[in-house]
């Protein structure tokens, strides 16, 4: 099968399990065909699924991660402030690391909002639908919701990164707390600490907490640029860590902490 071709196989597929979708028309366009399959995997609830529709999506996901292009990590450049700590502009999903941090919901499921703009979302949608499924095992055999400030670890899946790191960072409503400040420095610790007692060596943070999670994030930055250098100075087993941002105001507030 050619890309076009596993695409629409595997709509047909997601569309098979909905019977109140059974009458949707398929799109021609290329782009809209990627944003109902896109959909299709984020409304998806975790259930089994045949090892066919697995080869096929893989073989699916893995070809348009090739073609958006992968970064690896490895290579970038380093901060002057600090050899260790890197920062990067770009797609999260494309950056070949040890793993890669997702700003979970403490469902740890993933998004179900068909195509939203957030981080959670998009890792779910390159992984695969594999990833809500190891999510889930995880919070089955946990029986409670996600902690704010800790972290899970699972495999990455389709993604270029080797693991994917979830962390669920707090809400703000109204005023910043210290307790606010106090949960977002424990997420980044939890993902180092759970990262090098991995044997991870290299890990890429997004800007947890900074979306929907409304913490500021000037004082974002502050905090993951400080917890992370009290970790890798009190210990040596992660050697790179990666600040990734997406939106430019992001990357003029980290360039002015890292250089």
């Amino acid at each position: 099968m050619n890309e076009t071709e596993k695409r629409l196989y595997l709509i047909r597929e997601l569309l098979s399990e909905l019977p109140q979708y059974e009458d949707v028309e398929i799109p021609d366009e290329a782009g809209e065909q990627k944003r109902l399959l896109r959909s299709l995997m984020n409304i998806r609830t975790p259930r089994p699924i045949s090892e066919e529709f697995l080869k096929v999506q893989d073989a699916y996901l893995r070809g348009e991660v090739r073609e958006r292009g992968i970064t690896d990590g490895d290579m970038l450049p380093a901060s002057p402030v600090d050899s260790r700590l890197v920062l990067w502009q770009g797609d999260i999903t494309t950056l070949k690391a040890d793993a890669i941090v997702n700003a979970a919901n403490s469902a740890l499921r993933g998004c179900f909002v068909p195509c939203h703009s957030c981080v959670d979302n998009i890792i779910h949608s390159v992984s695969g639908i594999q990833l809500r499924l190891a999510c889930d095992k995880l919070m089955t055999e946990q029986g409670c919701d996600e902690p704010t400030g800790k972290a899970k670890i699972t495999p990455a899946f389709n993604l270029p990164c080797r693991y994917v790191l979830h962390t669920v960072g707090p809400i703000v409503h109204g005023p910043l707390t210290e307790e606010h400040r106090r949960q977002l420095a424990s997420c980044y610790r939890s993902c180092l600490e759970l990262a090098a007692d991995s044997g991870l060596k290299s890990i890429a943070f997004c800007c947890i907490s900074t979306g929907e999670f409304r913490f500021p994030r000037k004082e974002a930055a502050d905090i993951a640029v400080k917890a992370v250098a009290e970790y890798l100075n009190a210990d040596a087993r992660i050697r790179r860590v990666i600040f990734n941002v997406f939106k430019e105001e992001d990357y003029v507030i980290y360039q002015k902490l890292l250089g």
